[in-house]
Parts: C-alpha cells; structure tokens; sequence
C-alpha cells in the first residue's frame, strides 16, 4: 500500500499568507523550526513532508504552503527557558557579549535576554552578575544579519 503525504514547499511570513485557510496546525519546538526537509506530524495527527529548496527559519505564526495549495500554521512550542535580568545595564550588555562568543541562540527584549535552559551556562551568567528566571515559553531568539527575519526582529520583542 502506498502512502501519499503532504508536501510543503514553501514558507510564508506572518500577516504574509491567508491564515484562515489553515488546514492544520505545526507546533514545533525552535530546533525543529530551522529545517528544509524532515517529515512532520501535524497537531491533528497526519503528517507531512516538508521540502524546502533551502533551510529556512519558520516562526510562530508562519506559513507553509502544500503542493496541493493547502496551508498548514507554524506555531512555536514552549519550551523550558532562562529569562536573564540584571539590575545594572552594563552588565546585561556583558552577559549578551559572552552569549554572542559562544552563539547561542538568544531571544532579546527590552531589559533581559531569553535562552534554552542550560545549566553551565547559567552558573556562567550567575557569575558574571545576572538575575535568573526559569519558565515555560515559546522561543523566537535572534535570527541574526543576514535572517529573513532580520528587517522584523525587533516587532517580537515585548
């Protein structure tokens, strides 16, 4: 017996595709989201083959269009982050740096910065002088330079 499955083929922003039309939702976590081939299981249980001519960053809220001309909604899981304070700015600045050296992916907003949960490295930030908060989110880091996302990045922040 020969199984047929989807196909996505394209990526489309937010606000940048008929979202209405979504034929069924993907709720993936912010590895799986930076990908140009891999099978995929649908929220509602089917599954689909997402065939991409290059790896492409999806984000919450985005869509991928089928080879049927159906939609399918990205939404982001939530995943366990570290939420990284501080009380002088400076010192934010110079957690940010020792990030950045070690590129890792890092959410920024407006007075923290947001990572995956990882236990060396917030014993790093601890020492360098940061305030941590572990809970329950979706992860949308940086996409960097030369991201697609790069001219809207700072319209997640909040």
């Amino acid at each position: 017996m020969k199984i047929t499955m989807k196909r996505g083929i394209r990526v489309s922003r937010a606000g940048q595709w008929p979202a209405e039309a979504a034929r069924d939702v993907l709720t993936l976590a912010y590895e799986e989201r930076h990908r140009r081939r891999t099978r995929l299981r649908t929220d509602g249980g089917g599954w689909m083959l997402l065939n991409l001519p290059e790896a492409t960053l999806m984000r919450d809220g985005d869509g991928i269009l089928l080879e049927s001309g159906e939609w399918m909604l990205v939404r982001a899981a939530a995943e366990t982050l570290v939420e990284i304070t501080c009380d002088d700015p400076l010192r934010l600045m110079r957690i940010a740096w020792h990030l950045g050296n070690r590129h890792l992916p890092t959410q920024m907003e407006a007075g923290r910065l947001r990572i995956r949960d990882d236990h060396v490295i917030t014993e790093m930030i601890r020492h360098l002088g940061g305030d941590i908060r572990l809970f329950e989110a979706p992860f949308d880091p940086e996409g960097g330079a030369y991201d697609s996302h790069a001219d809207t990045a700072w319209n997640h922040a909040g």
